[in-house]
């Protein structure tokens, strides 16, 4: 019974000690885990949060270059024809997507969504306008037939797509931090 005694009172101790020290490893541990987490989750945001945004930013920019308000005067010059000008148009809109179009990778499937219906509603809108102009008329006439139809749709064919993507813009980006 004694020796009972004197080995619990060495295994009771050792334990204590022992739990104790596993205790403050597993404390220490986790403080490692949450650093090295701390650490990518920096990293991350030091590498790949510029990228997300810049890539926003490149698509309101070619979304403000594809509006026909941007468009048309830019290019309205470079034409002798309407059919020229048409043609003229959308290769710029072309040309303007495929130069943008590995942004996708850094948007989301909503966003992107949005961009390729407002490149869709503004080339349909040229030719739509095309289609109600002589092939050999001046370039100024297409350009107001597009700012007609555009006056009868009550809004530029990008705008719910610059809308959509200055929105994710504000809630991915620009909202402040909770504080607690």
């Amino acid at each position: 019974m004694e020796l009972l005694s004197e080995l619990l009172k060495l295994v009771i101790p050792a334990g204590l000690v022992l739990y104790g020290m596993y205790l403050t490893v597993k404390l220490l541990l986790e403080r490692d885990a949450d650093r090295y987490r701390y650490e990518v989750q920096n990293r991350y945001t030091e590498a790949v949060i510029p990228i997300r945004l810049q890539a926003y930013e490149r698509m309101v920019l070619f979304l403000e270059r594809i509006s026909p308000n941007n468009l048309l005067p830019r290019l309205g010059n470079s034409a002798t024809t309407a059919l020229e000008f048409q043609q003229l148009l959308l290769q710029e809109i072309r040309e303007e997507f495929n130069h943008n179009l590995s942004q996708q990778v850094y948007m989301s499937q909503h966003a992107w969504d949005h961009i390729q219906l407002a490149l869709n509603e503004v080339m349909s809108l040229v030719n739509q306008a095309a289609a109600n102009v002589a092939a050999d008329a001046a370039p100024i006439e297409l350009s107001k037939k597009i700012f007609g139809q555009i006056i009868d749709q009550g809004q530029q064919p990008t705008a719910e797509a610059l809308r959509v993507v200055k929105s994710e813009i504000q809630v991915m980006f620009m909202e402040q931090p909770k504080t607690t």
